[in-house]
């Protein structure tokens, strides 16, 4: 089982690798604001997250109801034990590259939508409330 184990978890770390690597392109697409390359890392970034899903479930279906965390811990083969660190820092490395690239969209979103109302403002008259104030 440890030996399956390892074969996915290669696999596993594999696939997270080049889905960093994706997120650091789209971050740097996303400084430069190239918008027709940003729309093919869409694709880019779906597939990759699909590869990991299936490693994902090929890894549950060798440890049926264990923990992964038990079974690492419980097991005497080093390399597994290093593999599943490597993991556990790939994680968190897309973790936050994952949240810096939906600040910048969000960021970038907000800008362009307040440019748009500025330049194609509401053509409905404004009309008061009762204290006066201009509603919206």
């Amino acid at each position: 089982m440890e030996e399956k184990l390892k074969e996915i978890m290669i696999l596993e770390k594999e696939a997270l690798d080049s889905l960093l690597k994706l997120l650091e392109e789209q971050f740097s697409l996303l400084i430069k604001k190239d918008v027709f390359a940003l729309d093919s890392m869409v694709d880019k970034i779906k597939l990759c997250n699909k590869d990991v899903a299936e490693y994902e479930v090929k890894r549950r279906g060798i440890l049926k109801n264990l923990s992964l965390k038990e079974v690492i811990q419980n097991s005497s083969d080093k390399e597994l034990k290093s593999i599943f660190n490597d993991i556990k820092f790939i994680l968190n490395d897309l973790k936050i590259q994952k949240d810096s690239n939906d600040l910048l969209i969000k960021q970038n979103l907000s800008f362009t939508t307040k440019m748009l109302s500025h330049i194609n403002p509401k053509r409905t008259p404004s009309t008061y409330n009762s204290y006066g104030k201009i509603k919206r």
